[in-house]
């Protein structure tokens, strides 16, 4: 196979959504920290939604983007906790993964802390190919051409080989 067409993993972004400021946000950065041994950073709201309680600009959820050799552990883990098991629905038009995890009790490891709590999360996989940097450089950046972009297939073709997924229809 051309090396230039060998899909890879760009980076693994795992995030929780609570919804408010305070006390519940500070567990759930603890809860990454202790499961990633990374910093995540807190993301603010965009817009004031008086129904829900929120403001503008006001923390209520955070994110951990992992890289390299931290993404492909990450990932491994977090497949155990919902049994390697995804729908092909996940995929998106790019080649990209995206799921959730309803608890994070569910990862193998993963045990109950009544200080913390039971957090849910979403993690999103984004795949690349060699040459992908021609998008993001400073100088003479272009884009992706067509032929050299990700399909959905390629991706879960990689996901099958080496992460051993299966694909449910539900």
């Amino acid at each position: 196979m051309n090396p230039m067409n060998e899909v890879r993993i760009e980076k693994a972004t795992v995030s929780i959504g609570v919804g408010e400021a305070g006390e519940k946000l500070s567990r759930a950065i603890t809860l990454l920290e202790n499961m990633f041994d990374q910093t995540p950073v807190k993301t603010f709201s965009k817009v004031t939604n008086p129904e829900w309680g929120i403001r503008k600009k006001q923390p209520i959820a955070c994110k951990l983007t992992l890289r390299g050799e931290k993404a492909d552990k990450a990932i491994d883990m977090v497949l155990e906790g919902i049994s390697r098991n995804i729908k092909p629905t996940q995929f998106d038009a790019q080649g990209n993964l995206s799921f959730g995890i309803k608890e994070h009790i569910d990862i193998p490891g993963m045990r109950y802390n009544p200080d913390i709590g039971i957090f849910g999360m979403n993690v999103s996989v984004t795949f690349e190919k060699p040459g992908y940097r021609i998008s993001r450089r400073k100088i003479q950046q272009k884009k992706v051409p067509q032929k050299h972009r990700i399909s959905k297939e390629e991706t879960m073709k990689f996901m099958e080989e080496n992460f051993k997924v299966n694909y449910v229809t539900e």
